[in-house]
């Protein structure tokens, strides 16, 4: 083949890699616009998705504040007792105090006292006690359920007769103003405690070192920070640091309560939080250590009071709301003696105390007035192997 020949075919290889060429580029450029294209199509379609999501969301926020101003009062200061809000107990507390009589006046002063928190799961699910274990204590919001005039803060509070001022032990029953105490007896019944945490499992919270009584309902729980809940400096009234006023001399035990005890175990035991008669005879000298009569019974030991089976007494309850105390069960014996009740995991003791403050635990009993046939009930063996 000429050179002329070569020529020719030279050209027409370049036209058709030309050719070629020009074909990939259209179809890679089209490719690109429908590429582009498609993505602006996904960017507008993602820009309307989150429009709507933001006015929804915007939608949804009028929507919450019209039903809270709807179903929530908002508080007016000529209309207050119209108020409300959405709370509702979030569990229940099983404790060894039975009953009102003999709960102590503070947290942690009886540190054998114990009691389980049980949640509604409904409400509460387990999940939302995880981590709670790592911390010593915690806080406790309940309500003071047993009290006995909550049916007058139903009432117009013209028409409550709530009382400004209560009885105080350590004042020896002189009145101070209720929100200079820890008074059970207020306008809102609503306490607040502190607590060891023990263990957590499940759906259940063991606690130490409680002043709550059995069925006591809880609001919420809250962990105790102590860079923050102690307050390094912080002052108190002298009155309230007269200990004196509440302790007792001694306690001690009749000869014969220990197998009487032993008796009222082999019924107890499945629904007790502790492990032995040993160990709640222990919990009953600890409960004991402190005086735990009210005011009027302390001012007038020798009035005589009738026992009912939940411990409570004729007295007027109202008349002594002795500001961080509840009432104790008492009884006259034959000989003109006053017995005192406690009661504890359902067992019923009976002690005296004389002029010098000091305790004798006489008897025990099962207590009529507590229902033995709970059983989901809370119990040691289902917490033995975190408590030792």
């Amino acid at each position: 083949m000429d050179s002329r020949g070569y020529s020719i075919l030279t050209l027409a290889l370049a036209a058709v890699f030309s050719a070629s060429s020009a074909i990939s580029f259209y179809i890679c450029r089209k490719k690109w616009v429908e590429s582009d294209l498609k993505v602006k199509e996904l960017q507008k379609s993602l820009n309307s998705a989150l429009e709507k999501c933001a006015a929804e969301r915007q939608g949804r926020i009028r929507a919450q504040q019209a039903l809270r101003k709807a179903v929530v009062a908002q508080p007016k200061y000529d209309n207050l007792e119209t108020t409300a809000y959405p709370m509702a107990p979030i569990g229940i507390i099983q404790s060894c105090f039975s009953t009102r009589n003999g709960t102590p006046r503070q947290p942690l002063l009886v540190p054998l006292a114990r009691a389980c928190l049980v949640f509604d799961s409904a409400r509460v699910p387990p999940a939302s006690l995880e981590g709670l274990e790592e911390y010593s204590h915690c806080w406790i919001i309940y309500v003071f359920h047993l009290n006995t005039d909550l049916e007058k803060l139903w009432k117009h509070p013209s028409q409550s007769k709530f009382k400004a001022k209560v009885r105080v032990p350590r004042l020896k029953g002189g009145r101070m103003g209720v929100f200079a105490t820890r008074s059970p007896h207020r306008p809102c019944p609503i306490g607040l405690t502190v607590a060891k945490v023990e263990a957590v499992q499940g759906n259940m919270l063991l606690l130490s070192g409680v002043d709550l009584v059995d069925g006591t309902p809880v609001l919420d729980i809250k962990p105790y920070l102590p860079y923050c809940d102690s307050i390094e400096g912080a002052t108190v009234p002298k009155w309230v640091m007269v200990d004196s006023m509440l302790s007792v001399a001694s306690v001690s035990f009749s000869d014969d309560l220990s197998s009487s005890l032993v008796d009222c175990w082999k019924a107890a035991e499945k629904r007790s939080l502790y492990s032995s008669p040993n160990e709640i005879k222990t919990l009953v000298e600890q409960v004991l250590s402190w005086d735990i009569r009210s005011v009027s019974q302390r001012n007038k030991p020798h009035d005589t009071l009738t026992k009912f089976g939940n411990g409570d007494s004729t007295s007027d309850l109202g008349d002594f709301q002795d500001g961080e105390a509840y009432g104790n069960g008492t009884e006259v014996a034959a000989s003109g003696e006053i017995i005192y009740h406690l009661t504890l995991e359902g067992m019923d003791f009976s002690y005296k105390i004389d002029c010098n403050g000091n305790v004798i635990v006489e008897k025990v009993q099962l207590s009529s007035g507590i229902a033995s046939g709970n059983q989901k009930r809370c119990s040691y063996l289902m917490w033995k192997d975190r408590l030792n």
